[in-house]
């Protein structure tokens, strides 16, 4: 019986400890964010120059520049004349259901994204192949970043930014950033030690062995995190277009609340269009670095 009274009394407190701590932390995060808010802002300023110069160099270039540019990079990163040929069919189907614009919007925000996916990640990723200790401490943040539900990440982001494209970027790099890091890390600690033993007998300094035998012993590994990092990044279009990112997202939303069956299929898989070419292409293209440096290898 005493048990269950203490039990009824315990919620009551604990609502109220509750209610006080998350009042505080509210209140303390909006006053950063007016405190900061602005300098926050300019900061990412040069962000939204780039974003803003990609996205209009990629409307307002001819179409069939564009298209001859994507099949080019296609095909040196594939060397696959049936993959290049998908990529263009691709392509041209979507200007012709008249998604065009969007296509190159949300092309423009998942380049911007995964380069900067790529800046941050691969760092942070030899920092942990170099350092158990590092590893411990980023690991369980990892977790929490490929756990969290992608609606949470734009709540603070949002209320330091507002709404508009640099949040919805900085969301998708919190979103699509892990894999890159995790695989970075995994690929430097696969290299065989003999073969970095074998460096340092020819007199290769920690530089020289990171840059001319782990990396790119690592490559096809990190070239998988840089792939799963761009499928994740297209994942999170539809929900950085709740908070104003224009692309194939929001047509999607739009669906969604009026029930427009048709305008979701369709750019629902001008997404999944998108998702394909960059998986084929990047995959296409560690592999045939791997196979480069098996050839390497053995010689």
């Amino acid at each position: 019986m005493a048990e269950s009274s203490w039990l009824s009394e315990f919620p009551a407190m604990d609502r109220a400890d509750l209610l006080a701590i998350r009042k505080s932390l509210d209140g303390g995060f909006r006053e950063f964010s007016r405190a900061y808010g602005d300098a926050i802002e300019a900061f990412f300023d040069p962000l939204l120059s780039l974003l803003v110069w990609i996205e209009q160099l990629l409307i307002q270039s001819p179409w069939w520049l564009v298209i001859a540019a994507i099949a080019g990079l296609s095909y040196v990163a594939s060397r696959s004349v049936k993959l290049t040929v998908g990529v263009i069919v691709a392509f041209i189907l979507i200007g012709y259901f008249g998604m065009w614009d969007n296509a190159m919007r949300t092309m423009g925000i998942i380049t911007v994204a995964t380069l900067l996916a790529i800046a941050l990640g691969v760092p942070i990723g030899i920092l942990m192949s170099r350092s158990n200790r590092i590893q411990t401490i980023v690991t369980p943040i990892l977790d929490v970043m490929q756990t969290m539900p992608a609606f949470v990440y734009l709540i603070p982001v949002v209320m330091l930014l507002g709404i508009g494209k640099v949040p919805g970027v900085i969301a998708v790099v919190i979103y699509a950033v892990p894999p890159v890091i995790r695989l970075t890390n995994l690929g430097i600690r696969l290299v065989d030690k003999e073969v970095l033993e074998a460096a340092t007998a020819y007199g290769a300094n920690t530089w020289q062995r990171l840059w001319g035998v782990q990396m790119p012993l690592a490559m096809p590994t990190i070239m998988a995190g840089i792939n799963q990092t761009i499928m994740m990044a297209l994942s999170m279009v539809v929900i950085a277009s709740m908070i104003g990112v224009k692309g194939l997202g929001q047509p999607v939303l739009k669906s969604i609340t009026n029930q427009y069956f048709t305008m979701g299929l369709f750019n629902g898989l001008a997404i999944v269009a998108l998702a394909i070419i960059f998986d084929r292409v990047s995959q296409a293209y560690a592999k045939r670095s791997q196979k480069h440096m098996q050839g390497m290898h053995h010689e």
